[in-house]
């Protein structure tokens, strides 16, 4: 059968990564040109091998656990890819009758899209890119679906771990998040409120470890705890990573402890108690903190990919452009992927203090619609006056 569809994922997953994929299978499924619904399972890496799958398949009830389910449902991948594996791919294409290909990635993935709609060019065949990333950093996009979530994770679990502290004043906690050169996630512990988060320290600003110290020796005086959070990506006044990293393959980093080496610095120059903590996995993976909204717009961004490809379209990845903050408003757009590949969008200047060690109400107003709705809330003891009994 002609005119099959196929869906590649690339790179780490997050919590709404399956969305998208349901999206667009709901969205394929409503039109009768559509063939095969084929998924490559493991990335370009399985395309490259031929191991596809014909998602229609699948039960619809199975289907319909996509919307819940973290992770990459038909695999991932972060392949190094070739000139020749691109060729390949888009020989493959024209053998399995694949007119259409949605690729659902970050940076490194639209860049891998970018490369194959153009050795498909003169093909029958029609390329476009989901955006996905918890790192919010593909540019020319509002936002990226996948950083709603994450974000909400960061904020939620900053909130629980203040009560933690506000409960035994005793240590400084330092809370390291992903982010290899843009804030975002680092940022997005603001929404905690304001007394959860009480220093934040993003990419964006090189980093200075005196005034670090003074930050924190200025906490410790005013409260004998508090809760840092850092990107793993800091760089310090020379422009070099603040922390050797582990391992560097391409662009594969795996860093070092940004949160250990804070706390050293607390522990050995400061003589106080710090602990560092660093979620990690577990912030792209959770469900429970899973964004409403971000599900919602995962779906959309899903469903706008097929509609560009059966309209003709390709060589574009579907972004949003924000309308309004208050109420919440946007739209899709379609965006040429030349202008995405490889290219990264940082905090902006207006989203960052002045010291460099937190966020301006400006991000406050543009990250809060992303989280789906406000977090919990905890009691907290309010006495004016202790009274001794």
């Amino acid at each position: 059968m002609k005119n099959n569809l196929l869906f590649i994922h690339g790179g780490g997953p997050t919590a709404v990564l399956n969305c998208s994929l349901w999206g667009a299978l709901d969205e394929a499924k409503k039109h009768s040109g559509t063939g095969c619904l084929y998924a490559a399972l493991g990335g370009t890496g399985g395309f490259l091998k031929e191991r596809l799958f014909d998602l229609r398949e699948l039960p619809p009830d199975e289907l319909e656990l996509l919307k819940t389910t973290p992770g990459s449902f038909i695999g991932t991948s972060r392949d190094r890819l070739s000139e020749d594996d691109y060729r390949k791919m888009a020989g493959l294409a024209g053998r399995y009758g694949i007119k259409y290909i949605l690729v659902n990635g970050g940076n490194g993935t639209m860049d891998a899209c970018g490369r194959l709609a153009e050795a498909c060019s003169g093909m029958d065949v029609r390329v476009i890119g989901i955006p996905k990333t918890m790192d919010n950093d593909i540019a020319v996009t509002d936002h990226c679906p996948g950083y709603g979530s994450a974000a909400r994770y960061i904020a939620g679990s900053i909130a629980e771990v203040a009560a933690d502290v506000a409960g035994m004043p005793i240590h400084v906690v330092i809370i390291e998040t992903s982010g290899r050169n843009a804030g975002w996630l680092a940022a997005s512990a603001a929404l905690a409120g304001p007394d959860a988060a009480d220093l934040i320290y993003v990419p964006e600003r090189l980093f200075s470890e005196d005034e670090f110290l003074e930050d924190v020796t200025s906490l410790i005086e005013r409260k004998r705890s508090g809760i840092v959070v850092a990107s793993e990506g800091l760089r310090g006044e020379d422009g070099e990573l603040l922390v050797r990293p582990l391992r560097v393959v391409g662009r594969s980093v795996s860093y070092g402890s940004v949160a250990g080496h804070l706390r050293e610095l607390i522990a050995n120059r400061l003589g106080y108690k710090a602990r560092g903590e660093k979620p990690g996995i577990l912030g792209r993976a959770s469900v429970t903190w899973q964004s409403v909204t971000d599900r919602e717009e995962a779906i959309v961004v899903g469903r706008e990919a097929v509609r560009a490809a059966l309209a003709g379209e390709s060589g574009k990845m579907v972004g949003f452009e924000r309308i309004s903050d208050n109420p919440y408003k946007i739209k899709t757009k379609l965006i040429d992927i030349k202008e995405v590949m490889l290219s990264e969008r940082k905090l902006p200047e207006h989203f960052i203090n002045s010291r460099g060690n937190y966020v301006t109400e400006e991000f406050i107003d543009y990250c809060t619609p992303l989280i789906g709705g406000q977090l919990p809330r905890f009691a907290k003891l309010k006495i004016k006056k202790t009274t001794v009994v």
